[in-house]
C-alpha cells in the first residue's frame, strides 16, 4: 500500500488520511483476509469527521450558513464532536442536543472545542427514545436562533457523499479486489456512501450492514440498546431499500466482545460499534469463500467507553458476573492462542 503525503495546510485536511490494517492474528485461522479501516486516525478521533467536515463545507457553499453562524445539531457523540471540531476551525458557533446517555467524557470534548451542550434530560413520551426528544430541541432552537443552521445528519445527502471517499479509499488502498465491506448502520451515511460507489463503478463487493438487536433500521421490534454508535429508533431519511447486500445484528454483548477481542489481540483500541462489527464478521465467517478479501470500517476509539464497554463493573452491573467472566475469558484464550 502506498504511504499517504500527512503534510496538511489546516488540521481538517487530515480528515480521510486513514490507515488500512490488516489483522492477521484476530483470523488466523481463517483462509481470507481481513482489512480494517481505522477511522479513529481521523483529528476529531472517528468516522463521523467526514460528514460533518463536508456537510460544513457544503453549507458554506450554498450560502446556507456564513462566519458567525450558528450550527445546531442532536448527537450522542461522535458526529457531535465532528462538528464541534470543524465549528472552532471556521469560527462558527455550535450547540451540540445530547441526552443522559451521552458520556461524560464526550461532553467534556465538546466544551474543549468551544461548544454549547444542551441536554434533553426526557425521552420523547410516544416512542420511549431520546432520538425524537432530542429532534424536537433541535428544532426549538433553530426557530428561536437567528442565523442558525440544522444539518440534519439523519437526511443530509452531504453525509453519504462523505463516504463515497471512504470507499474509493479502500478499493484503491486494495487495488480494487474488496469482495466484502463490513459497515455500522445508524444515519445510514457511511452505508449510503459506500454503495453508491460501489455501484457506480460496477464493483463485485458485497456490502454487509452491521445494526443493532433493538434497532428499527432493517424492520425490527424497537428495544432498549445500552451502546451508542449502530443502530437507530427511526429509520433515516438516507436509508434506502437494498442499499445492503445483507445485514446482520449484533447485541451489545457482541460489542463488547468484539471489542475486548480486538484490543487483547491486536492491540487496536476501538468503540462500541467496531466491536459489533468485529462480531458480525464472527457470525458469519463460515459463508465467505475461501480467498476472499474483507474490510471493515472500525468508526472510532475506545477511550471514549472506559466507563462502558471497558470497564468490568459498568458490565457486571448490565450483564451479570457470569456474562463478564465469559468475555474476559474469551480474552485471553485469544492472547493464549496467538
Amino acid at each position: 500500500m502506498d504511504k499517504v503525503n500527512v503534510v496538511t495546510s489546516n488540521i481538517l485536511e487530515a480528515i480521510g488520511r486513514t490507515p488500512l490494517v490488516r489483522l492477521s492474528k484476530l483470523y488466523s485461522e481463517c483462509d481470507f483476509r481481513v482489512f480494517a479501516k481505522i477511522e479513529a486516525f481521523n483529528p476529531g478521533g472517528s468516522l463521523k469527521d467526514r460528514p460533518a467536515h463536508n456537510i460544513i463545507k457544503k453549507a458554506f457553499s450554498q450560502g446556507l450558513i456564513t462566519t458567525g453562524s450558528t450550527i445546531i445539531e442532536s448527537s450522542s457523540g461522535n458526529m457531535g464532536i465532528g462538528l464541534a471540531q470543524a465549528c472552532a476551525y471556521y469560527g462558527l458557533g455550535f450547540i451540540c442536543v445530547v441526552d443522559p446517555k451521552t458520556t461524560a467524557q464526550n461532553i467534556a470534548i465538546l466544551k474543549a472545542f468551544g461548544a454549547t451542550v444542551d441536554l434533553v434530560a426526557e425521552p420523547d413520551p410516544e416512542t420511549g427514545e431520546f432520538l425524537g426528544a432530542r429532534i424536537a430541541r433541535v428544532k426549538k432552537l433553530a426557530r428561536e436562533i437567528p442565523d442558525s443552521y440544522w444539518p440534519n445528519q439523519y437526511s443530509n445527502i452531504a453525509n453519504a457523499e462523505a463516504h463515497f471517499e471512504t470507499m474509493r479509499e479502500i478499493t484503491a488502498s486494495l487495488n480494487g479486489g474488496v469482495d466484502y465491506l463490513f459497515c455500522a448502520v445508524s444515519t445510514c451515511g457511511t452505508m449510503s456512501g459506500c454503495a453508491t460507489y460501489i455501484r457506480r463503478y460496477n464493483l463485485t463487493t458485497k456490502l454487509w450492514a452491521v445494526d443493532a438487536l433493538g434497532s428499527v433500521l432493517f424492520g425490527g421490534p424497537r428495544a432498549k440498546r445500552l451502546i451508542p454508535g449502530h443502530g437507530a429508533s427511526v429509520v433515516a431519511d438516507l436509508y434506502r431499500p437494498n442499499l445492503e447486500d445483507a445485514h446482520i445484528h449484533v447485541t451489545d454483548l457482541d460489542c463488547i466482545r468484539g471489542c475486548r477481542r480486538l484490543v487483547a489481540e491486536e492491540a487496536i483500541f476501538a468503540g462500541g460499534s467496531s466491536g459489533g462489527i468485529v462480531s458480525a464478521l464472527d457470525k458469519v465467517k463460515a459463508n465467505i469463500p475461501r480467498g476472499s478479501t474483507c474490510a471493515l470500517i472500525l468508526p472510532d476509539r475506545g477511550e471514549r467507553y472506559l466507563d462502558t464497554i471497558y470497564s468490568d463493573a459498568w458490565v457486571r452491573n448490565h450483564f451479570g458476573e457470569r456474562a463478564l467472566a465469559e468475555i474476559n475469558i474469551e480474552s485471553k484464550q485469544e492472547c493464549l492462542s496467538v
